[in-house]
């Protein structure tokens, strides 16, 4: 295994969603690496226990760890001066689909806080709603879906460079709130298929 701050960022997001219950969607991991820019992402998707495939509420977790953050990561590393720390960019899409009707976004989004728990220093913030439509081939009986997405990135200090068990501690809470705001967007009263 890849001895790195990012792959341990992962780890600590893993570990929050287990001890949350999640349930990961089966073959929605993926870790990718972009060979033009050199950007490296990690996408996943949990759900809540029970709810099936595709599951009617779901987390869509994406972190992304920039080519300006490996060269930060790598002054520090090697005791070289750095102008900005290195920084996880995180994106978390809440997903209700499986809904027969067009949803009402402000029905939605007064379900859910507007930042979600500091992750370190920061929290992430709410973004505007996408409603989706959804057609079969004869274009009848639509499906519909919505997403509402927060954003932001964590930022990696001395200290959290230093020290592993920091990212546990930072992500630790992260787990607990998506597996709430995953109930919270579940009892939203929508019309289901």
């Amino acid at each position: 295994m890849l001895d790195h701050v990012f792959t341990d960022a992962i780890g600590a997001l893993r570990d929050a969603f287990e001890l949350a219950r999640l349930e990961r969607q089966a073959f929605e991991e993926r870790f990718q690496s972009d060979f033009l820019l050199g950007d490296v992402s990690w996408q996943t998707s949990y759900g809540l226990p029970g709810e099936g495939l595709p599951p009617r509420v779901q987390a869509d977790i994406a972190c992304t760890w920039p080519t300006w953050s490996q060269a930060a990561y790598r002054s520090w590393y090697v005791d070289e001066e750095s102008t900005e720390p290195p920084r996880i960019e995180i994106e978390i899409v809440f997903r209700r689909q499986r809904l027969s009707a067009a949803p009402d976004p402000e029905v939605v989004l007064e379900a859910l806080p507007f930042a979600s728990p500091s992750i370190g220093r920061a929290a992430l913030t709410r973004s505007g709603p996408t409603v989706e439509s959804i057609y079969g081939i004869d274009l009848n009986d639509p499906e519909y879906a919505i997403e509402v997405c927060y954003e932001g990135s964590y930022e990696l200090d001395e200290a959290r460079l230093e020290d592993g068990a920091s990212l546990d501690d930072d992500f630790g809470g992260l787990g607990g709130w998506i597996a709430a705001t995953l109930v919270q967007v579940g009892d939203v009263t929508l019309a289901e298929r």
